[in-house]
């Protein structure tokens, strides 16, 4: 992160994706999800460089400093494409059209606003409740539908408590529990 976010993806002189130092370092919304976009996109097996190089064209095609927070980037594994209107459109030099059915599955863990941009990220799916809102708790991981954090839930977990007793506290359910402890412990 430190690598890209911090040095080859801000904005002219100025850093937008994070500031701060040490374990007080904030990192912006928009840049989370960019930061996920690059992994998924790793995971589909492309290259930072050619993830970095498609991110430079989109960026001045949509002019927008945040293009990865976007639900028009689209990927057929081999290369990153972007969508505007009904064109899909290569993420490289030749900006070549594409008309091929493009599967979007790093984008349903994403809620959109309608003008395209990231609104909130649902880190195991939107199957579990637990959602980063930058409307709620300054965009830490919550339990869906209330401002109950999920590290705390996690931490009663971690303390001892059966998660029958910390859903009764908190008024959630012990599915909304379970994946509390299912996301921290995936983060660990």
């Amino acid at each position: 992160m430190k690598e890209y976010w911090g040095n080859k993806f801000k904005s002219g002189k100025k850093n937008y994706a994070s500031w701060g130092q040490g374990r007080n370092k904030v990192v912006h919304f928009y840049t989370l999800i960019e930061f996920y976009v690059f992994y998924q996109l790793r995971k589909q097996g492309l290259s930072a460089q050619s993830i970095s190089k498609s991110r430079e064209i989109i960026a001045e095609e949509l002019g927008t400093q945040y293009p990865f927070a976007s639900s028009i980037i689209l990927t057929d594994g081999r290369k990153i494409l972007y969508k505007i209107d009904d064109r899909i459109i290569n993420a490289d030099k030749t900006k070549q059209l594409n008309f091929v059915s493009i599967i979007e599955e790093f984008c349903k863990q994403i809620d959109f606003e309608k003008n395209h941009l990231a609104l909130r990220y649902w880190p195991l799916g939107k199957e579990k409740n637990i959602v980063v809102d930058p409307h709620h708790q300054l965009g830490q991981p919550i339990v869906k539908n209330t401002n109950i954090l999920a590290e705390t839930l996690y931490r009663m977990h971690k303390a001892g408590e059966t998660p029958a007793f910390i859903a009764s506290l908190y008024n959630v359910s012990e599915n909304d529990v379970a994946s509390s402890v299912e996301f921290f412990n995936k983060a660990a």
